[in-house]
């Protein structure tokens, strides 16, 4: 496996990443719009998950395809960022058409960032949903931006990562992801990443393991001590251009958990929200990908997303207030 040439979900063909973000109130929106409805899943693996429109992803269910998919801050008030997005792809015409209407299914997962240090507004996250999908690009900017504005991890700031794989005789597979983890992307208080042994052209620093791993390499560091409920979550998306139905990008996106677990310590905690959709973006007709190569994409989810966790953290900015400092700064 070797990243793709922009090292961003981006690098499956027609997929737009769009981002809106309220500075003030450190908090934002990250849209992904597929380049035609696309067969998708979704894996919840953490105890405290915020999520619109999952029970229709699940294998044994209708719907099959969705027409975008959202990423938001702003805790339960972040859910409404897809309104904002289906108006916009309803508007364009996009959606299931039913009569004189057509139906944008937008599913959507947000994180807690309220308490990240903003000016305490709520943002209007309806806005913020429409802005960001007028701001898809294949441009795919990282860090401190969108759904990460706000994002914290127990030493350091979050912020959204994305990665890319080419999978040899598969495909392709992208993550997008935004780390607001309750656990830890350090390896104890060093700078160096879990996520280390999947980088890919430094995208990490080159900085790899510590050459012995530090004393309080197994600590379990938390965001918050006690935890109050709701106040953690790193919810993400892998994306291939290989044929899946809908019961294996369920699968993927299972497989895609893995990179939490090698990026984050810990993860999947009663208190995270740990979510990850998969889609394919396939045109329908195309012949489904046999066992062997779902194993190697699966393999792919999980280093993929790993890189993605890490490159978010890597990646993000300070902000005035910030309960954490950033990466850069340590």
């Amino acid at each position: 496996m070797k990243a793709g040439p922009r090292n961003t979900i981006a690098d499956i063909a027609g997929i737009l990443i769009g981002h809106a973000s309220d500075e003030s109130a450190k908090s934002g929106v990250t849209v992904l719009r597929p380049p035609a409805p696309s067969i998708a899943a979704v894996h919840v693996a953490g105890g405290a998950p915020g999520t619109r429109e999952t029970d229709l992803l699940a294998p044994e269910n209708t719907v099959e395809r969705i027409h975008a998919l959202v990423l938001s801050g702003g805790s339960a008030f972040g859910l409404a960022a897809a309104d904002g997005v289906m108006k916009g792809l309803a508007d364009q015409g996009e959606g299931y058409a039913v009569g004189p209407h057509h139906v944008p299914i937008v599913p959507a997962a947000i994180i807690f960032d309220l308490m990240a240090g903003g000016d305490g507004s709520r943002p209007d996250y309806a806005g913020l949903g429409h802005q960001a999908l007028e701001n898809a690009s294949s441009d795919v900017e990282l860090g401190s931006v969108g759904a990460g504005t706000g994002a914290m991890t127990a030493t350091v700031r979050g912020g959204i990562g994305s990665a890319s794989s080419i999978v040899e005789g598969a495909g392709t597979i992208g993550a997008l992801v935004a780390v607001n983890a309750l656990g830890n992307p350090l390896v104890g208080s060093s700078r160096h990443f879990w996520a280390a042994p999947f980088e890919e052209q430094g995208e990490l620093g080159y900085l790899g393991w510590p050459a012995l791993m530090p004393e309080d390499a197994a600590k379990i560091t938390l965001k918050h001590r006690p935890v109050p409920p709701n106040a953690n979550t790193t919810i993400g998306v892998v994306a291939t251009d290989a044929a899946l139905t809908k019961a294996q990008c369920k699968r993927l996106a299972i497989a895609a958990h893995d990179g939490y677990s090698r990026a984050l310590w810990p993860s999947h905690t009663p208190m995270d929200g740990d979510l990850v959709f998969a889609l394919s973006t396939a045109e329908p007709g195309r012949k489904a990908v046999e066992t062997e190569e779902m194993i190697d994409l699966c393999a792919a989810a999980a280093s993929t997303m790993a890189r993605a966790i890490a490159r978010g953290v890597y990646e993000a900015t300070s902000m005035p207030g910030d309960p954490k400092p950033a990466w850069r700064e340590l």
